[in-house]
Formats: structure tokens, C-alpha cells, sequence
């Protein structure tokens, strides 16, 4: 049985281009869609599901190009003893301090949780880096679990790091290759300031070994650079440049804040990707993001802020107007951008038949023509009404059709006070 979207606005992801008409949804990974008339009679839709799309849109679900499941259940969590007074203290206080607490029912909640929340957000698609450093072993497992049983797709990876010892770098090399053996997955590694010369030299051996990529956070800090120049002699984009990060497609670079003209000139002329994070930044007071003399290779991530890909977005355009002159259309390019670097790395789970539906009722005409004035002045994700993802339904009339929300959402309370009991 295949889902006909009946009477719909559909908005052509690439092109903006409008057309009225019927939409026959294919289930499965390698599914399509197929353009019928707004009049179906005459055709045989008795085994299929029929769904009136009369004034609404219809266009590619989104997808989020860096996120972190690991920081779900931080919401409302107690202050840290002492305040943070810089990014360094952040990381310490905070979110090292919380990355180390998680078991694996904790995990899986906040993987759940994630998935669901990008789910009612528009997003079938979702790139995540996580850390546990006390739970490693099987935890990439437990998040993708997660993610199918939400029915949203996703690209893992384990964030590597030698700030808990060798041995925790070692076990989350393992854990990376033992996931990667059977799904598709990334090489995740912390930051430059967190992983020496072996742990890097390994990641970077298991990126090729595996045809896979690199997905790091860079420059996010000063402090970051600072530290390169003072063990390494270098900064932070010539050291992974030396070691061959950028030259897999499949990298990711997560922040990029903190360049030099040589550092952005390196990235530029690589195949590899930057994510940009702009609330995280703003929340973390770390500096605006510039995509000057930075290429195309541009695209739009949550940082695990939240998993709403229309915020990102707009936060970008807005954010940008200070340091980056991002202008309308670009705030777009960026935001589907992840649907290129997906395809063109052939990863699975972001198809033609991954739609959502938006009930956009607007005080003022819509075309293709404005349309990108509504997206970053208009679109919420309370505009939201469906959701498929690989052809099935993911949200229907605003509700998660695999999961019982409220179950899930009270095992997440549950894990989340555990979770806070020891920090």
C-alpha cells in the first residue's frame, strides 16, 4: 500500500518550483514519488491510503547535519558547583561532567527522546556525535535501536577523545569500528585539543580502512588554536590537513569559528563539510560563524540546542547578519545542503520519499516566487502536520504512528533524574 497525498502544493526542493498536484509516496529505502493528477479519478487508489492535502505544502523533510543525543536529558538539569568562565569550563563543568554519568538506559532514552522531538520537527534524517565515556561499548548500537524504532535514518559516530585516558580512546576506536562493520557510520573524534597524535593517526587509519569520514569539532574555541600552536606548532586545519582528515567527502567539520585565511583555504579547496551551529555558538559565546572564502561545502546542525531544523536555520540568517551577511537564499542552501553531502556520499535513509506535510495557513500570498521570505520570517515547526520518512509514515496529524510519545516521554523523566542524581 502506497500513500497519495491528494491535492497538494508541491514545493521542488532544489528548484522552488510550485506544482499542484496529487502525490503517490513508495514505501521503502530506494522509494520514489510519482506525480498524479490533482483528479484521481479514473485511477486505482483502492490499496492505497489517500490523504486530502488540499492548501497545504509539500516538500523534502529536512534533515539535521550535527547533533548530539547525548545532551537530551540536560534540560532543567542543576546548575554546575561552580560557574563556568569560559568555553574550557563549559565542557568541564558541564558537559563532561554529564557525558560521563550516562548508562545505557539513560542512552537510549536520550536517543528516543531526540528522535521523536526531530521527528514532530519536520527532520527524517539525523547526523548525530555522541559521547558516554563511562558506557562506549555498544552504545552507538543502542542509539541507532533508538532511531529505527522512531522510524527516523541516521549517520553515527562515537566522539574518540583523550581526555579520559588511552583506554577510553581505544574503546571508542572499537566501538566505532564494530558499528561501522554493519552500518553506515562516521569516524568521531572530539577536537584537536582533546586527541593526540596516535589516537588521530588511528581514527584517520579507520577512516580509510573503512571508506568512511572524519567528524570533528574545530576551532569552536580559541582555546582550541591556542593549544595546536603550543604542542603542535600548527593550527588546527594544518594538523588535521597533515594527517589526512580532509581528504574524505564524507568529513565533517563541526563550528569552524576560529580560522585563518590559510586554515579556511585548506577546507575550501578539500572535499570536506562544515556544520554550522549558530545558537550554540551564541549560547556558548564563542563567536559568530563566517562562510567567508569558506566554499559551498556549507551546511546547518543543531549541536544537540534542540532538534528543530527551521530554527537552525533562521538562527543562522539572524546571527549572520552581524559577522557573516548570510542573505535569504543562502540561509536555504545551507539548510538542504546535508541532502547533498548525503547523496553524493551515497548514504541511505534520505530519499525522494522522505516528505513533510505544512499546514501554513499565511496571512499573505505564497509562491515560488517568496517563498524564502516565508521560510525564514514565517515556517515554524508548529506548521508541521505530517511526516514520512522512507515512505511510511513517521507523524500523521501531528502524533509519532511508531512509538507511544507519552510512554517514551515518561521513561526519559525517569532516566533524566537518575541521570541528574549523579552529576
Amino acid at each position: 500500500m502506497s500513500i497519495i497525498l491528494k491535492n497538494a502544493t508541491f514545493i521542488h526542493w532544489k528548484t522552488l518550483e510550485f506544482t499542484q498536484t496529487s502525490i503517490k509516496v513508495e514505501s521503502g529505502l530506494n522509494g520514489g514519488i510519482t506525480f498524479l493528477p490533482v483528479d484521481l479519478s479514473g485511477i486505482d487508489i483502492s490499496k492505497d491510503e489517500v490523504i486530502d492535502c488540499t492548501g497545504k505544502l509539500v516538500t523534502k523533510a529536512f534533515a539535521v547535519g550535527h547533533h548530539h543525543v547525548y545532551s537530551t536529558l540536560a534540560r532543567g538539569m542543576p546548575v554546575p558547583p561552580k560557574q563556568p568562565e569560559n568555553f574550557l569550563q563549559i565542557l568541564e563543568y558541564v558537559w563532561w561532567n554529564l557525558d560521563k554519568a550516562l548508562d545505557k538506559e539513560m542512552i537510549e532514552a536520550s536517543a528516543l527522546s531526540t528522535a521523536m522531538a526531530c521527528a514532530k520537527a519536520g527532520s527524517a534524517f539525523v547526523i548525530d556525535h555522541h559521547a558516554s565515556p563511562n558506557a562506549i561499548m555498544g552504545s552507538l548500537e543502542i542509539i541507532a535501536n533508538a532511531f529505527d524504532r522512531v522510524g527516523v535514518s541516521h549517520l553515527l559516530c562515537y566522539e574518540i577523545s583523550d581526555r579520559d585516558g588511552v583506554d577510553k580512546a581505544n574503546q571508542g576506536l572499537q566501538e566505532t569500528a564494530d558499528y561501522i562493520q554493519v552500518n553506515q557510520g562516521l569516524v568521531g573524534l572530539h577536537a584537536s585539543f582533546t586527541v593526540g597524535d596516535e589516537t588521530l593517526t588511528k581514527a584517520v587509519d579507520l577512516m580509510a580502512k573503512t571508506h568512511s569520514g572524519i567528524h570533528i569539532h574545530v576551532a569552536e574555541d580559541i582555546a582550541d588554536q591556542q593549544q595546536c600552536e603550543q604542542e603542535h606548532n600548527m593550527r588546527v586545519m594544518e594538523r588535521l590537513h597533515q594527517f589526512g582528515v580532509l581528504n574524505s567527502p564524507k568529513t565533517i567539520l563541526a563550528h569552524c569559528l576560529h580560522l585563518s585565511e590559510n586554515e579556511r583555504s585548506l577546507i575550501r579547496n578539500s572535499p570536506a563539510w562544515i556544520v554550522e551551529n549558530a545558537e550554540s555558538n551564541l549560547n556558548n559565546n564563542v563567536g559568530h560563524f563566517r562562510g567567508t572564502n569558506l566554499g559551498k561545502n556549507i551546511m546547518l546542525g543543531t549541536d544537540g540546542m534542540h532538534s528543530d531544523m527551521l530554527r537552525s536555520a533562521q538562527a543562522a540568517f539572524f546571527a549572520g547578519q552581524e559577522a557573516d551577511q548570510i542573505n535569504v537564499p543562502e540561509a536555504y542552501r545551507r539548510f538542504r545542503n546535508v541532502h547533498h553531502y548525503l547523496a553524493d556520499n551515497h548514504f541511505e535513509g534520505d530519499g525522494e520519499n522522505n516528505l513533510v506535510v505544512l499546514d501554513y495557513d499565511s496571512p499573505t500570498p505564497i509562491t515560488e516566487h517568496n517563498f524564502l521570505g516565508h521560510f525564514v520570517f514565517g515556517l515554524s515547526s508548529n506548521h508541521i502536520r505530517h511526516v514520512i520518512s522512507n515512505g511510511s509514515w513517521l507523524v500523521k496529524n501531528k502524533r509519532l504512528t511508531n512509538v507511544n510519545e507519552k510512554e517514551l516521554l515518561t521513561f526519559a523523566k525517569e532516566q533524566a533524574l537518575r541521570l541528574w542524581k549523579k552529576l
